[in-house]
């Protein structure tokens, strides 16, 4: 029987789902894939895993709860915040400064200029402001380019929750497909039971030989390995599927999920009014789909980045202004006052006098000034020493080591690079759409041939059951035909669950609900 599992399918996201058939028929356990649950404490919110689940249940719960999509959106809030820099960028700045100095020896005097044997202690305050005027149009370039990033991180979003969402899907398919197998196996076993049974009653009465009954125990031995096997399977899908929940993987013995009442996939068409033309499929998963999306919002971007590497040839204009003053302990105040009257002879003018001058009888009385040092206030000369400012500056580019230049041929292969990750994008999702398409009609039939296969191997194992009964055939003859009608039942059941998964993933690429 060939072994294998699903459960690792869809690790390489919804546009890269072609290899995932194979993993979809094959049944041995194997780890769990991308284990994403954490223990209950991490999110607070954990439930019992009760049910029966159904897949849309389960698609729902794992939305709410799964630790990949709120990273997502933790990213998508991170890249608005930048967005919100970006904008901030646009408005003037303004601050306030303050600092305080001692120095001590010989100084000088900030405001006097003159050097003083002091220490001296010293503070300077300034309120300034700037806003830029022009710089090439980089910072409202910068905006819009900010605008698109976070768009297509809010798409990312919605792509985690479909990858999730797949992730589900193959591991809910997964785990009814073990199940089924489980049920398989144990209609099987009670068979060669009843054959090991009827053996041993022939032996006692003479009719079989003894190897009739030892091949049949060795059959029953088989059996009870290949059930130990899709159990294990149906075991370690159930973790996988639990873990994607985030549930509480102690309460993994109690999951259930609702077996739904699969079609014939026979009854299916392959015909567009079915739901399975390719190319309507692609068309409208190309509109819709957020991977697709989130790559032309990035191509889009990619697209402003060069302008915003061009606006580097451009001049660049800012205004600033500010308001500014300070304090020095060694600064003094000028102090004028009056201590009385000078007296001073007034002279008169005498020919006989050998100056030509003599007293004459008046006098000339003036005020009798001095000056005195006081100390000088600190909020006196805060309002005396304050100084505005207005500054107008242009910075006119013209060699920079070529970083312009190369900044922008770096944008423009930043732009071939978006766009051909867009078109890979495009071309992936048609590939995968096409494949998903042939893997589903490829099943159907298979599906048909198998059922025509099991329904005549079950009449050959009726006609080999009953020679073998009358000792007509030997165990090993009828252990092949047991074996070949347990290999054909076991593809027709993997064949049928392969074509209702690729139903499904076409189904999703439509935007239809993951559901059964």
């Amino acid at each position: 029987m060939k072994q294998g599992n699903i459960t690792t399918a869809l690790s390489q996201r919804p546009l890269a789902l072609a290899g995932l058939v194979g993993a979809l028929l094959t049944l041995a356990p194997a780890p769990p894939a991308r284990a994403q649950g954490v223990p209950p404490t991490a999110l607070g919110q954990q439930q019992a895993a009760t049910g029966p689940w159904t897949l849309q249940r389960a698609v729902d719960y794992a939305l709410k709860n799964n630790l990949t999509v709120r990273q997502s959106e933790l990213t998508a809030q991170q890249q608005e915040a930048t967005q919100r820099l970006n904008r901030a960028a646009l408005l003037p700045t303004a601050g306030l400064n303050g600092t305080q100095g001692f120095n001590f020896g010989t100084n000088r005097d900030p405001f006097t200029n003159q050097f003083q044997q002091l220490n001296v202690r010293t503070n300077n305050f300034t309120a300034s402001g700037q806003v830029t005027l022009f710089s090439g149009f980089q910072l409202r370039n910068a905006v819009r380019q900010g605008q698109l990033d976070a768009q297509a991180s809010r798409v990312d979003i919605d792509k985690a929750r479909n990858d999730l969402s797949l992730d589900v899907a193959s591991a809910y398919l997964q785990l009814l497909l073990s199940e089924e197998l489980i049920r398989a196996s144990e209609a099987r076993m009670s068979t060669v039971r009843e054959q090991v049974s009827r053996s041993e009653k022939l032996l006692k009465a003479g009719a079989v030989a003894e190897g009739n009954v030892l091949d049949s125990r060795a059959q029953l031995a088989g059996e009870e390995r290949t059930l130990v096997t899709a159990q294990n399977q149906r075991d370690l899908a159930q973790l996988t599927l639990v873990q994607l929940l985030n549930l509480d993987p102690a309460t993994a013995s109690q999951f259930r999920v609702e077996v739904p009442a699969l079609p014939d996939p026979t009854a299916f068409t392959t015909t567009a009014t079915d739901g399975l033309d390719p190319n309507a499929t692609f068309e409208l998963a190309r509109q819709n789909l957020p991977e697709i999306k989130a790559a032309e919002l990035r191509v889009e971007s990619a697209r402003r980045g060069i302008d915003i590497a061009r606006g580097a040839y451009y001049p660049r204009l800012s205004l600033a202004g500010g308001v500014q003053t300070g304090f020095s302990s060694v600064r003094t105040q000028q102090i004028r006052t009056s201590t009385g009257l000078n007296q001073v002879d007034v002279l008169q003018r005498d020919p006989s006098s050998p100056t030509g001058f003599s007293p004459s009888p008046f006098v000339l009385l003036t005020p009798a000034t001095s000056f005195e040092s006081l100390p000088y206030k600190f909020f006196d000369q805060l309002a005396d020493n304050r100084g505005e400012f207005v500054q107008l500056s242009l910075n006119i580019p013209i060699l920079n080591g070529l970083q312009t230049r190369v900044g922008v041929q770096r944008a423009q292969v930043n732009i071939q690079q978006a766009e051909l990750r867009s078109e890979q994008t495009r071309l992936q999702l048609r590939q995968t759409i096409q494949q998903s398409y042939a893997d589903a009609v490829a099943a159907q039939r298979r599906f048909a041939a198998s059922s025509r296969q099991v329904e005549a191997l079950n009449l050959a194992f009726r006609n080999a059951e009953i020679r073998f009964n009358n000792g007509l055939l030997n165990g090993t003859d009828f252990n092949i035909a047991r074996n070949n009608l347990t290999a054909a039942e076991s593809d027709m059941i993997q064949a049928k669950y392969e074509f209702f998964f690729r139903r499904k993933v076409l189904d999703f690429y439509q935007g239809k609900p993951l559901a059964l």
